[in-house]
């Protein structure tokens, strides 16, 4: 299954305090409001036609980010799996991650491959990992390791 999308809002920000699963470090969140992936429910990229912005009133804390959900359903789907919902590589560009380097993933900009959420730099890069999609991944997944260290070291 390949869903793509492309849409836009800015999210208001509250932090409240939420259980910690193991989640891995240095996930991208908004540079304005501090909310993972600018404000959009994960669990809505695969239930719904198009990512829906979730609110903060179901707001759950994990990998030291607050995330919103457009509903109390998917948030307690995501509390007790967050690694299906979250997208692939703490959200960085699966396509830049392929050619070896790290780009910031946009919420807008996405597919759902294989039952995974991967967000993407920008449009010509998604495109460019549809044309094959599987060598893309296999190459992303095998720099990942070395550039995901670089992270890890920058936040301590």
């Amino acid at each position: 299954m390949l869903a793509l999308g492309v849409s836009a809002l800015l999210p208001r920000i509250t932090v409240l305090a939420g259980e910690q699963a193991q989640p891995p470090r240095g996930f991208l969140a908004d540079p304005l409001t501090g909310v993972a992936m600018g404000g959009y429910d994960p669990v809505s990229y695969f239930t719904e036609d198009a990512p829906q912005i979730g609110r903060p009133d179901f707001e759950w804390v994990w990998a030291g980010l607050p995330w919103y959900f457009t509903s109390a359903a998917n948030r307690d789907v995501f509390m007790r799996a967050p690694e299906i919902y979250a997208p692939q590589f703490s959200g960085r560009c699966l396509l830049s991650l392929s050619r070896g380097y790290l780009s910031d993933g946009d919420p807008r900009l996405y597919a759902v491959y294989e039952q995974r959420l991967f967000l993407f730099y920008s449009v010509g890069n998604r495109e460019a990992f549809l044309l094959s999609p599987g060598e893309a991944l296999h190459t992303a997944e095998s720099e990942w390791p070395k550039l995901s260290a670089a992270i890890s070291s920058r936040i301590g």
